[in-house]
C-alpha cells in the first residue's frame, strides 16, 4: 500500500501537467431541429448560449425550422497562456465570432473557465443558403408568403434546382432564411411578390404598411419599448415595437397606439405590465426611439407577432399555449 501511495504521489503532478496541456475541447456536434424546438430550447438542452448557436450557424435571427441541421458549438477550457486571439486562431474562427459567441468584449481570461467555440465553417452549414460545391449564384432572403415555387417562378429556375443549391430536403422555408439562387437564375421581378404587385416585398408583419403616428404616439411606443425590453438586444427592442404595430393591423385590437398600449381587457387584464406598475412613465431612451423608427419602416424581427412574454415570469397558460413566431433573448413572440 505504501508503494502504491508513493506511485500515485509521483504520478499525480504528471497527470495534472498533462491535463493542462490537453485542449479541453468537447467536439462540436450536429443536431436536427424537431417540431416544437426553438433556438432557446436547443441552447438550454445543450447548455450553450443562444448567441453561440446563432454565431456557429450564421443565423441572422432566432428563426429555425423542423429538419434544419444546427451545429452545436464546441466547448473549450482555457489553459495557462491562452488569449482570445490564440484560441480563435487555433480553431480557425474569426476573433469577432469568438467574442460574439461568448458575449466577451474584453480580453481577460481565467484558467479553467469555459468558452464556446463557433463552427469554423460558418455559412457552409446545410440549409443556410450555401451551394454544395462551386458555381453558386446570388443570395436571396425569404420573405413572408414566399414559397419555393414562387421564388423559382420569379427567378426563372426550378424548385428542384433551388432545393439542390441549398441542401433542402423539403419544401419548407421561413421568412428571413438565406437562400442561394442557382447559377443562371434570372431576376425578372425583384422586390415584389408574384400576383401581388402592390406589395413591395413584405418582410414580416407590416412591411409596406403606413402609420400616421403623432410624435406623442411614437414617444409613448418608445417608452413601452424601453420599459419592456431595455435589457434585450436591439433586435429584441425592434421586435417589441413591431408587435405593438401589428396590433394596429388586427381588427381584434384598438386602432390607435395609445389605446393598444393602455388597453385593459375586461377591466382586469393589462396588456402590458409597465402600464400596471408605472414603468410606462419612464422616459424613452435613444435606442428605444431608434427601434421604433426601424419598426415603422417595416422591419419586423417578431415575424408578425401580436404579443410576447418572458417564459421565466409568465404563468398565464393561454399566453404560453399560443403559436410562437420566434424567440429573441428573454422574450417569446406569439400570434393567436
Amino acid at each position: 500500500m505504501k508503494v502504491r501511495k508513493r506511485f500515485i504521489r509521483h504520478v499525480s503532478p504528471l497527470l495534472i501537467f498533462l491535463v493542462l496541456l490537453l485542449p479541453g475541447i468537447v467536439s462540436a456536434q450536429n443536431y436536427q431541429v424537431r417540431s416544437g424546438d426553438s433556438l432557446y430550447l436547443i441552447a438550454r438542452r445543450f447548455n450553450v448560449p443562444t448567441s453561440a448557436l446563432q454565431t456557429s450557424n450564421n443565423l441572422g435571427t432566432s428563426m429555425i425550422y423542423p429538419g434544419q441541421m444546427i451545429t452545436i458549438p464546441s466547448v473549450y477550457t482555457v489553459r495557462p497562456g491562452d488569449t482570445l486571439y490564440l484560441i480563435a486562431t487555433r480553431h480557425g474562427v474569426p476573433l469577432s465570432s469568438l467574442r460574439t459567441a461568448n458575449n466577451r468584449w474584453h480580453d481577460y481570461l481565467n484558467v479553467g473557465e469555459t468558452l464556446y467555440v463557433p463552427s469554423s465553417q460558418g455559412t457552409s452549414n446545410p440549409g443556410q443558403g450555401t451551394t454544395p460545391g462551386s458555381g453558386g449564384g446570388e443570395a436571396y432572403t425569404v420573405r413572408t408568403n414566399d414559397t419555393l415555387y414562387l421564388i423559382a417562378k420569379r427567378y426563372g429556375t426550378s424548385v428542384q434546382a433551388l432545393k439542390t443549391a441549398n441542401w433542402l430536403s423539403s419544401d419548407f422555408i421561413y421568412p428571413g432564411q438565406k437562400l442561394t439562387l442557382p447559377s443562371g437564375a434570372g431576376n425578372s421581378t425583384p422586390g415584389g411578390n408574384p400576383g401581388n404587385p402592390s406589395n413591395p416585398g413584405n418582410n414580416g408583419g407590416h412591411t409596406g404598411q403606413k402609420y400616421n403616428l403623432s410624435s406623442s404616439e411614437i414617444e409613448l411606443l418608445a417608452r413601452l419599448v424601453r420599459a419592456e425590453a431595455e435589457g434585450e438586444s436591439y433586435e429584441g427592442q425592434v421586435a417589441v415595437a413591431a408587435s405593438v404595430l401589428n396590433r394596429l393591423n388586427d381588427p381584434r385590437y384598438p386602432n390607435s397606439i395609445s389605446q393598444v398600449i393602455y388597453q385593459v381587457d375586461q377591466g382586469i387584464y393589462y396588456q402590458y405590465s409597465p402600464v400596471m406598475d408605472g414603468r410606462i412613465n419612464l422616459p424613452a431612451t435613444a435606442t428605444a426611439r431608434k427601434a421604433v423608427q426601424d419598426a415603422l419602416t417595416g422591419r419586423d424581427p417578431s415575424y408578425g407577432a401580436i404579443g410576447f412574454y418572458n417564459p421565466a415570469k409568465t404563468t398565464n397558460r393561454w399566453v404560453t399555449s399560443q403559436p410562437r413566431t420566434t424567440t429573441i433573448g428573454g422574450h417569446v413572440f406569439f400570434k393567436n
